[in-house]
């Protein structure tokens, strides 16, 4: 997995969820090469659940002779797998698609699907507009792809975009796409039930549903076999995740499931992404800290530092409520514990005084990272319905930087508060800037760079920092 940005205008770089962890980047499918006699070529955008999804969807289709290629020009079929949560996101697989166009003038047989949440919302428009598009495919249909793949093969368009309340693929193994042999995601839960107003996720992924808890931890101890050391926990709202067997015998939450993984191996790093602010209990926050293999990091939007506004935006807590979750964090976990954010600059009808009180919470909270963005309005959501999207561009843009200026501060002084401990890094691989040096991240899921050494991917390496860049520590292993 990649280390995000310290903050991101979600306008001006790739799509990303408003809650979730964002990477800031599309990921292409790597190729696996066995001999099948179709190629596959995937390009996931937006979040980390999209990532895990075309996992899923190469899994379904690897079955159906299809290898996966990363090269586009070698590709008979080619997805993109779709984000919806921001104008910017949907602009940015229109303008590919006209891209793919002209490959597929070059080699007609190519065929071209879109998945995900942009299919889910803009299926007509895709199959009428978009007319390079042969099939449209929702997030909870991609058992049909071979049906529907047949069917474009036969000379007709395709589409299934109907949601379900049972559908969780727990019983697909991934193909590890975008893998290092290091770092794996696990998807616990599918959907949200939240109806936070200005997002569309409940609309283009359906109603929450939990994934068999032994199921996940199956597949923790399979990676594990395979020499995988860490794990991102995957869902719209992790810590919302129940499941009860069929029996009602035994019922988990989310605590409970965190306890299970982390039990695996105490050598398997566990974090987990998105958590919800409502459901972040001290349950979950003492289990962490009874475990030294849970990451002692948590994503945990706020989305404003007014009540009001939090109102406005549906999100079911207020102030108050927030600054409790993160006093409870720093409490029982430490000040060490690093925390990120995402933060929305000119939600409708927000004064001026309300968004000195988004940048006054970052002051409280001392975030490590945020996330941050200006409202855009997303067609079908409670807000587009109900409110008036009335701040001016250059009001939000202006208040965007304000946030992201003070949000680099506050990161800046995190980083160098980690200077001059010694940290337990997993090696991910070379530095991006010197094959002299390694990177990694720590359980804070801060970047940590070190001389090469002897040292391996998949080592874990305990890293004195002597200095900081304020993206990243840099130090000496120890």
């Amino acid at each position: 997995m990649s280390q995000p940005l310290l903050t991101l205008d979600f306008l001006d770089t790739a799509p990303a969820t408003a809650e979730h962890t964002p990477s800031g980047e599309v990921r292409i499918s790597a190729a696996t090469r066995t001999g099948r006699e179709r190629k596959l070529y995937i390009e996931s955008y937006g979040c980390q659940m999209n990532y895990s999804d075309s996992e899923i969807v190469s899994s379904i289709l690897f079955e159906e002779g299809f290898d996966t290629t990363d090269d586009l020009a070698n590709a008979d079929l080619v997805l993109l797998n779709t984000c919806s949560i921001r104008e910017k996101a949907e602009q940015t697989v229109r303008m590919r698609l006209k891209q793919i166009n002209s490959h597929k003038k070059r080699k007609p047989g190519m065929l071209v699907g879109v998945l995900g949440c942009m299919a889910e919302r803009l299926k007509s428009k895709f199959l009428e507009e978009e007319k390079i598009v042969d099939l449209v495919v929702g997030p909870d249909a991609y058992r049909d792809l071979p049906q529907l793949i047949h069917q474009v093969d036969g000379g007709q368009k395709a589409v299934n975009v109907l949601l379900s309340r049972e559908e969780t693929y727990a019983d697909i193994t991934p193909v590890r796409l975008n893998s290092n042999g290091i770092t794996a995601f696990i998807s616990i839960m599918r959907g949200c039930d939240n109806m936070c107003s200005f997002c569309v996720v409940p609309f283009t992924r359906g109603r929450e549903r939990s994934r068999d808890a032994h199921s996940i931890v199956r597949e923790a101890a399979d990676l594990v076999a395979q020499g995988y050391k860490e794990v991102t926990l995957l869902g719209q709202n992790v810590d919302s995740y129940k499941w009860a067997s069929a029996d009602g015998a035994e019922h988990v939450n989310f605590a409970q499931l965190l306890e299970r993984v982390a039990l695996v191996s105490p050598a398997l790093r566990v974090r987990f992404s998105t958590s919800h602010p409502k459901d972040i209990t001290d349950e979950v926050l003492h289990t962490m800290a009874r475990y030294d293999n849970i990451c002692k990091y948590i994503h945990l939007p706020a989305q404003s530092g007014n009540t009001r506004v939090l109102e406005l935006m549906n999100r079911t807590y207020d102030r108050p409520w927030y600054e409790n979750r993160v006093t409870a964090i720093r409490q029982i976990l430490g000040d060490d514990c690093a925390i990120s954010t995402d933060m929305i600059s000119g939600f409708c009808t927000e004064t001026e005084e309300e968004h000195q009180d988004s940048l006054s919470l970052l002051d409280f909270a001392q975030y490590d990272m945020g996330y941050n963005f200006f409202y855009s309005e997303r067609p079908g959501t409670l807000a587009a319905r109900k409110l008036e999207d009335d701040i001016p561009l250059e009001v939000k843009k202006r208040r965007l930087q304000e946030i992201i200026d003070r949000q680099q501060l506050h990161s800046r002084a995190r980083y160098a508060r980690m200077v001059g401990k010694v940290h337990q890094v997993l090696v991910e691989g070379p530095s991006k800037r010197s094959a002299e040096h390694l990177s990694g991240r720590n359980s804070q899921n801060q970047v940590v760079i070190f001389p090469k050494g002897d040292f391996q991917k998949g080592d874990y390496v305990n890293v004195l920092a002597t200095s900081t860049t304020g993206a990243a520590l840099i130090g000496e292993a120890v």
